[in-house]
Protein backbone atom coordinates (compact mmCIF):
# COMPACT_ATOMS: atom_id res chain seq x y z
CA UNK A 1 0.00 0.00 0.00
CA UNK A 2 1.62 3.55 -1.24
CA UNK A 3 2.21 6.43 1.59
CA UNK A 4 0.05 8.63 1.60
CA UNK A 5 1.98 11.55 -0.19
CA UNK A 6 1.41 15.64 -0.83
CA UNK A 7 3.02 16.91 -3.97
CA UNK A 8 3.80 20.17 -5.65
CA UNK A 9 3.63 20.55 -8.55
CA UNK A 10 4.61 24.21 -10.99
CA UNK A 11 5.00 25.15 -14.55
CA UNK A 12 7.80 27.87 -15.29
CA UNK A 13 9.38 29.58 -18.25
CA UNK A 14 7.85 30.29 -21.46
CA UNK A 15 4.48 27.82 -22.20
CA UNK A 16 3.67 25.51 -24.40
CA UNK A 17 1.33 22.46 -25.29
CA UNK A 18 1.65 19.83 -22.98
CA UNK A 19 1.90 21.37 -19.79
CA UNK A 20 -1.84 20.37 -19.08
CA UNK A 21 -1.31 16.97 -19.92
CA UNK A 22 1.38 16.50 -17.91
CA UNK A 23 -0.78 18.22 -15.18
CA UNK A 24 -3.42 15.85 -15.74
CA UNK A 25 -1.95 12.63 -15.68
CA UNK A 26 -0.03 13.34 -12.64
CA UNK A 27 -3.09 14.05 -10.36
CA UNK A 28 -4.89 11.28 -12.18
CA UNK A 29 -1.43 8.79 -11.00
CA UNK A 30 -1.57 10.62 -7.43
CA UNK A 31 -5.76 10.21 -7.05
CA UNK A 32 -5.13 6.19 -7.83
CA UNK A 33 -2.17 6.62 -4.88
CA UNK A 34 -4.25 8.20 -2.48
CA UNK A 35 -1.93 10.95 -3.24
CA UNK A 36 -2.60 15.13 -2.67
CA UNK A 37 -1.60 17.26 -5.39
CA UNK A 38 -0.57 20.80 -4.51
CA UNK A 39 -0.30 23.37 -7.69
CA UNK A 40 1.80 26.47 -7.52
CA UNK A 41 -0.17 29.14 -9.97
CA UNK A 42 2.54 31.48 -11.67
CA UNK A 43 5.71 29.28 -10.92
CA UNK A 44 7.89 31.20 -8.84
CA UNK A 45 5.80 34.34 -8.84
CA UNK A 46 3.10 32.40 -7.10
CA UNK A 47 5.77 30.63 -4.82
CA UNK A 48 6.94 33.76 -4.03
CA UNK A 49 3.72 35.72 -3.10
CA UNK A 50 1.86 36.05 0.24
CA UNK A 51 0.17 33.99 0.57
CA UNK A 52 1.37 31.28 -1.54
CA UNK A 53 -0.58 31.04 -4.58
CA UNK A 54 -1.48 27.11 -4.14
CA UNK A 55 -4.23 25.19 -5.21
CA UNK A 56 -4.89 21.31 -4.41
CA UNK A 57 -5.59 19.60 -7.74
CA UNK A 58 -8.13 16.36 -8.55
CA UNK A 59 -9.59 14.61 -11.00
CA UNK A 60 -12.76 16.99 -10.72
CA UNK A 61 -10.81 20.05 -11.38
CA UNK A 62 -8.37 18.81 -14.06
CA UNK A 63 -10.46 17.05 -16.20
CA UNK A 64 -9.28 14.87 -18.98
CA UNK A 65 -10.72 17.37 -21.39
CA UNK A 66 -8.03 19.64 -19.95
CA UNK A 67 -5.02 17.64 -20.82
CA UNK A 68 -5.49 18.74 -25.02
CA UNK A 69 -5.29 22.47 -23.93
CA UNK A 70 -2.22 24.39 -24.51
CA UNK A 71 -0.93 27.06 -21.84
CA UNK A 72 -1.16 25.60 -18.19
CA UNK A 73 -4.04 25.67 -16.08
CA UNK A 74 -1.37 26.25 -13.12
CA UNK A 75 -0.01 29.60 -15.31
CA UNK A 76 3.54 30.17 -16.02
CA UNK A 77 5.57 33.27 -14.27
CA UNK A 78 5.31 36.94 -15.77
CA UNK A 79 7.45 39.38 -16.74
CA UNK A 80 7.09 42.59 -13.96
CA UNK A 81 7.61 40.53 -10.93
CA UNK A 82 9.86 39.31 -8.32
CA UNK A 83 11.77 36.44 -10.17
CA UNK A 84 14.68 35.51 -10.09
CA UNK A 85 16.21 38.02 -12.87
CA UNK A 86 14.37 40.95 -10.58
CA UNK A 87 15.94 40.10 -7.58
CA UNK A 88 19.22 39.74 -9.43
CA UNK A 89 19.20 43.03 -10.76
CA UNK A 90 18.11 44.66 -7.27
CA UNK A 91 20.75 42.84 -5.49
CA UNK A 92 18.64 40.60 -3.29
CA UNK A 93 19.07 36.74 -4.89
CA UNK A 94 19.74 35.54 -1.31
CA UNK A 95 16.70 37.18 0.18
CA UNK A 96 14.38 35.95 -2.31
CA UNK A 97 15.46 32.39 -2.60
CA UNK A 98 14.85 32.21 1.20
CA UNK A 99 11.62 33.13 0.49
CA UNK A 100 11.07 30.80 -1.95
CA UNK A 101 12.44 27.76 0.68
CA UNK A 102 10.19 29.12 3.38
CA UNK A 103 7.11 28.56 1.20
CA UNK A 104 8.13 25.67 -0.13
CA UNK A 105 8.44 24.23 3.80
CA UNK A 106 4.93 26.04 4.47
CA UNK A 107 2.99 23.82 2.21
CA UNK A 108 4.11 20.95 3.76
CA UNK A 109 5.29 19.08 0.46
CA UNK A 110 7.00 15.60 0.13
CA UNK A 111 8.19 16.33 -3.23
CA UNK A 112 7.76 18.87 -6.04
CA UNK A 113 7.83 18.19 -9.55
CA UNK A 114 9.38 21.18 -11.87
CA UNK A 115 8.03 21.28 -15.63
CA UNK A 116 10.49 23.79 -16.97
CA UNK A 117 12.75 24.72 -20.02
CA UNK A 118 16.74 24.06 -20.21
CA UNK A 119 16.98 27.90 -17.87
CA UNK A 120 14.38 26.93 -14.97
CA UNK A 121 16.20 23.17 -14.96
CA UNK A 122 19.45 25.23 -14.64
CA UNK A 123 18.22 27.52 -12.08
CA UNK A 124 17.10 24.57 -10.08
CA UNK A 125 20.49 23.22 -10.02
CA UNK A 126 22.27 26.41 -9.13
CA UNK A 127 20.08 27.61 -6.15
CA UNK A 128 19.58 23.88 -5.25
CA UNK A 129 19.21 25.24 -1.32
CA UNK A 130 15.61 26.53 -2.22
CA UNK A 131 14.76 22.94 -3.04
CA UNK A 132 16.35 21.85 0.55
CA UNK A 133 13.96 19.89 2.76
CA UNK A 134 11.84 18.65 -0.42
CA UNK A 135 12.23 15.82 -3.14
CA UNK A 136 12.71 17.50 -6.12
CA UNK A 137 11.54 15.43 -9.76
CA UNK A 138 12.21 17.73 -12.72
CA UNK A 139 10.44 17.18 -15.76
CA UNK A 140 11.76 19.06 -19.54
CA UNK A 141 9.63 21.27 -21.78
CA UNK A 142 10.23 23.42 -24.02
CA UNK A 143 9.40 24.52 -27.96
CA UNK A 144 13.12 24.65 -28.32
CA UNK A 145 14.34 21.46 -27.96
CA UNK A 146 17.30 22.58 -26.15
CA UNK A 147 17.43 20.65 -23.31
CA UNK A 148 20.13 18.37 -22.77
CA UNK A 149 20.19 14.40 -22.14
CA UNK A 150 16.85 14.22 -23.82
CA UNK A 151 15.66 12.77 -27.23
CA UNK A 152 12.39 14.71 -26.55
CA UNK A 153 11.14 18.02 -24.78
CA UNK A 154 7.30 18.46 -23.78
CA UNK A 155 5.80 20.61 -26.62
CA UNK A 156 7.87 20.56 -28.84
CA UNK A 157 6.18 17.95 -31.52
CA UNK A 158 3.51 20.49 -30.99
CA UNK A 159 5.29 23.45 -31.78
CA UNK A 160 6.52 21.76 -35.29
CA UNK A 161 3.24 20.99 -36.53
CA UNK A 162 2.24 24.30 -35.83
CA UNK A 163 5.07 25.85 -37.64
CA UNK A 164 4.51 23.87 -40.10
CA UNK A 165 0.90 24.26 -40.37
CA UNK A 166 1.53 28.05 -40.42
CA UNK A 167 4.29 27.65 -43.46
CA UNK A 168 1.73 25.26 -45.33
CA UNK A 169 -0.87 27.86 -45.28
CA UNK A 170 1.24 30.90 -46.05
CA UNK A 171 2.63 28.83 -49.09
CA UNK A 172 -1.12 29.37 -50.58
CA UNK A 173 -0.29 33.00 -50.44
CA UNK A 174 3.22 33.07 -51.91
CA UNK A 175 2.09 30.84 -54.90
CA UNK A 176 -0.63 33.32 -55.02
CA UNK A 177 1.58 36.27 -55.29
CA UNK A 178 4.71 34.73 -57.03
CA UNK A 179 6.36 35.34 -54.03
CA UNK A 180 8.65 33.81 -51.44
CA UNK A 181 8.19 33.98 -47.22
CA UNK A 182 10.95 34.14 -45.21
CA UNK A 183 9.02 32.90 -41.85
CA UNK A 184 10.84 33.17 -38.34
CA UNK A 185 10.95 30.38 -35.98
CA UNK A 186 11.01 30.70 -32.16
CA UNK A 187 13.74 28.26 -30.68
CA UNK A 188 16.44 31.02 -29.77
CA UNK A 189 20.25 29.64 -30.23
CA UNK A 190 18.96 26.25 -30.85
CA UNK A 191 17.69 25.33 -35.03
CA UNK A 192 16.05 22.21 -33.82
CA UNK A 193 12.54 23.92 -34.57
CA UNK A 194 13.74 25.32 -37.94
CA UNK A 195 15.24 22.32 -38.86
CA UNK A 196 12.26 20.11 -38.60
CA UNK A 197 8.97 22.47 -39.55
CA UNK A 198 11.38 23.01 -42.19
CA UNK A 199 11.77 19.90 -43.79
CA UNK A 200 7.99 19.33 -43.51
CA UNK A 201 7.13 21.93 -44.94
CA UNK A 202 9.08 21.49 -48.10
CA UNK A 203 11.10 24.86 -47.28
CA UNK A 204 13.72 25.89 -49.57
CA UNK A 205 16.39 26.46 -47.19
CA UNK A 206 16.20 26.58 -43.48
CA UNK A 207 19.18 28.94 -41.92
CA UNK A 208 19.96 27.76 -37.97
CA UNK A 209 22.26 29.68 -35.44
CA UNK A 210 24.17 26.00 -35.83
CA UNK A 211 25.45 26.54 -39.17
CA UNK A 212 27.01 29.37 -40.98
CA UNK A 213 25.91 30.49 -43.87
CA UNK A 214 26.53 32.62 -47.52
CA UNK A 215 23.99 34.77 -48.45
CA UNK A 216 25.49 34.97 -51.99
CA UNK A 217 24.92 30.66 -51.67
CA UNK A 218 21.48 31.34 -50.58
CA UNK A 219 20.47 34.23 -53.01
CA UNK A 220 21.97 31.65 -56.29
CA UNK A 221 19.52 28.71 -54.37
CA UNK A 222 16.45 30.17 -54.99
CA UNK A 223 17.05 32.03 -58.28
CA UNK A 224 17.67 28.45 -59.24
CA UNK A 225 15.16 26.99 -57.08
CA UNK A 226 12.07 25.40 -60.18
CA UNK A 227 9.38 27.56 -58.74
CA UNK A 228 9.38 31.76 -58.42
CA UNK A 229 7.36 31.47 -54.55
CA UNK A 230 7.80 29.36 -51.62
CA UNK A 231 9.75 29.22 -48.07
CA UNK A 232 12.43 30.20 -46.53
CA UNK A 233 12.47 29.09 -42.83
CA UNK A 234 15.26 30.95 -40.55
CA UNK A 235 15.66 30.48 -37.31
CA UNK A 236 15.27 33.63 -34.77
CA UNK A 237 18.88 33.16 -33.39
CA UNK A 238 20.95 33.56 -36.61
CA UNK A 239 23.42 36.45 -37.13
CA UNK A 240 24.42 38.21 -40.23
CA UNK A 241 27.33 40.34 -39.93
CA UNK A 242 26.86 43.54 -40.62
CA UNK A 243 23.12 43.27 -40.05
CA UNK A 244 20.89 43.95 -37.76
CA UNK A 245 17.63 43.48 -36.39
CA UNK A 246 15.07 40.68 -36.70
CA UNK A 247 16.44 37.16 -38.55
CA UNK A 248 13.38 37.54 -41.01
CA UNK A 249 13.76 41.41 -42.17
CA UNK A 250 17.61 40.52 -42.48
CA UNK A 251 17.10 38.27 -45.08
CA UNK A 252 13.99 39.89 -46.86
CA UNK A 253 16.73 42.90 -46.72
CA UNK A 254 19.31 40.77 -48.53
CA UNK A 255 16.26 38.89 -51.23
CA UNK A 256 14.59 42.16 -52.25
CA UNK A 257 17.94 43.59 -52.97
CA UNK A 258 18.95 41.13 -55.42
CA UNK A 259 15.98 40.75 -57.15
CA UNK A 260 13.70 38.21 -55.17
CA UNK A 261 10.63 39.19 -54.37
CA UNK A 262 9.74 38.52 -50.82
CA UNK A 263 7.85 39.33 -47.24
CA UNK A 264 9.16 38.43 -43.78
CA UNK A 265 6.64 36.80 -41.49
CA UNK A 266 6.03 36.06 -38.06
CA UNK A 267 3.98 33.26 -36.26
CA UNK A 268 5.23 33.85 -32.84
CA UNK A 269 3.16 32.68 -29.98
CA UNK A 270 0.95 30.62 -32.70
CA UNK A 271 4.01 27.92 -32.19
CA UNK A 272 3.38 27.42 -28.75
CA UNK A 273 -0.73 27.37 -28.81
CA UNK A 274 -2.71 24.65 -30.24
CA UNK A 275 -4.21 21.33 -29.22
CA UNK A 276 -1.82 19.19 -27.83
CA UNK A 277 -0.27 16.24 -30.38
CA UNK A 278 -0.75 12.69 -29.92
CA UNK A 279 3.21 12.30 -29.45
CA UNK A 280 3.26 15.23 -26.73
CA UNK A 281 0.41 13.46 -25.25
CA UNK A 282 2.30 10.44 -25.34
CA UNK A 283 5.46 11.87 -24.49
CA UNK A 284 3.94 14.02 -21.34
CA UNK A 285 2.21 10.84 -20.10
CA UNK A 286 5.62 8.86 -19.89
CA UNK A 287 7.28 11.79 -18.80
CA UNK A 288 4.42 12.00 -15.61
CA UNK A 289 4.25 7.97 -14.94
CA UNK A 290 8.46 8.28 -14.72
CA UNK A 291 8.34 11.12 -11.88
CA UNK A 292 5.50 9.27 -10.23
CA UNK A 293 7.60 6.08 -10.10
CA UNK A 294 10.85 8.32 -9.16
CA UNK A 295 8.42 9.52 -6.18
CA UNK A 296 7.81 6.00 -5.22
CA UNK A 297 11.65 5.36 -5.29
CA UNK A 298 11.94 8.15 -3.19
CA UNK A 299 14.82 9.76 -5.69
CA UNK A 300 15.48 13.48 -6.12
CA UNK A 301 17.33 15.76 -8.13
CA UNK A 302 16.77 14.28 -11.13
CA UNK A 303 15.05 14.76 -14.61
CA UNK A 304 12.67 12.78 -16.45
CA UNK A 305 14.35 11.85 -19.91
CA UNK A 306 13.53 10.24 -23.06
CA UNK A 307 16.48 8.08 -24.13
CA UNK A 308 15.91 5.69 -27.10
CA UNK A 309 12.76 5.47 -27.07
CA UNK A 310 12.37 4.82 -23.13
CA UNK A 311 11.83 7.60 -20.11
CA UNK A 312 13.68 7.46 -16.90
CA UNK A 313 15.32 9.51 -14.45
CA UNK A 314 18.82 10.96 -14.92
CA UNK A 315 20.83 12.74 -12.10
CA UNK A 316 19.82 16.73 -12.66
CA UNK A 317 23.49 17.20 -12.31
CA UNK A 318 24.22 15.02 -15.41
CA UNK A 319 21.68 17.00 -17.15
CA UNK A 320 23.82 20.04 -16.32
CA UNK A 321 27.30 18.88 -16.78
CA UNK A 322 26.24 16.86 -20.12
CA UNK A 323 25.39 20.62 -21.96
CA UNK A 324 27.09 23.78 -23.09
CA UNK A 325 27.39 25.59 -20.73
CA UNK A 326 26.63 29.15 -21.29
CA UNK A 327 26.76 32.21 -18.25
CA UNK A 328 22.92 33.64 -17.53
CA UNK A 329 23.33 37.14 -18.86
CA UNK A 330 20.90 38.41 -15.78
CA UNK A 331 22.08 36.61 -12.97
CA UNK A 332 25.08 36.57 -11.47
CA UNK A 333 27.28 33.34 -11.08
CA UNK A 334 24.85 30.65 -12.85
CA UNK A 335 25.38 29.26 -15.38
CA UNK A 336 22.76 27.32 -18.23
CA UNK A 337 22.78 24.14 -19.89
CA UNK A 338 22.17 24.04 -23.54
CA UNK A 339 21.99 21.41 -25.91
CA UNK A 340 22.13 22.04 -30.27
CA UNK A 341 21.54 21.27 -33.19
CA UNK A 342 24.71 18.90 -33.85
CA UNK A 343 26.96 17.87 -36.98
CA UNK A 344 26.02 14.65 -37.78
CA UNK A 345 22.16 15.23 -37.30
CA UNK A 346 20.68 12.85 -39.88
CA UNK A 347 18.10 16.12 -40.51
CA UNK A 348 20.83 17.83 -41.85
CA UNK A 349 21.50 15.13 -44.62
CA UNK A 350 17.93 15.17 -45.06
CA UNK A 351 17.46 18.42 -45.87
CA UNK A 352 20.44 18.50 -48.16
CA UNK A 353 19.31 14.99 -49.80
CA UNK A 354 16.19 16.70 -50.52
CA UNK A 355 17.66 20.15 -52.04
CA UNK A 356 17.61 22.57 -49.29
CA UNK A 357 20.23 25.21 -49.06
CA UNK A 358 21.34 24.35 -45.12
CA UNK A 359 24.04 26.54 -45.40
CA UNK A 360 27.36 26.02 -45.74
CA UNK A 361 27.43 21.72 -44.67
CA UNK A 362 30.48 20.22 -44.91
Amino acid sequence: MNEKKRIGIMTTGGDCSGLNTVIQRVVNAAAMRDWQVIGIRGGTDGLYAEPVDAIELTPENMPLEYARLSGSILRNGRDGTMNFEEAARQGILKEFNAKLNRALKELHLDTLILVGGNGSLSLAWGFKEIYAGVKLICIPKTIDMDVPMTDATIGFNTAVQQLTTFCDQVLLSARSHRRWFIVQAMGRDCGKLSLEAGIAAGAAAILIPEIKFNVDSLIEHIKNAPTDYGIVVVSEGISLRGHSGKAAEMIARQLNAAGIYCRPEYPEHFQRAGDTTATDRIIAASMADCAVRAIENNETYVMTAMQNGVCKTIALSEFFNRGDLVPDPHIPGIQTSNAYVTPDDPLLQVATDLGTYIGEVK
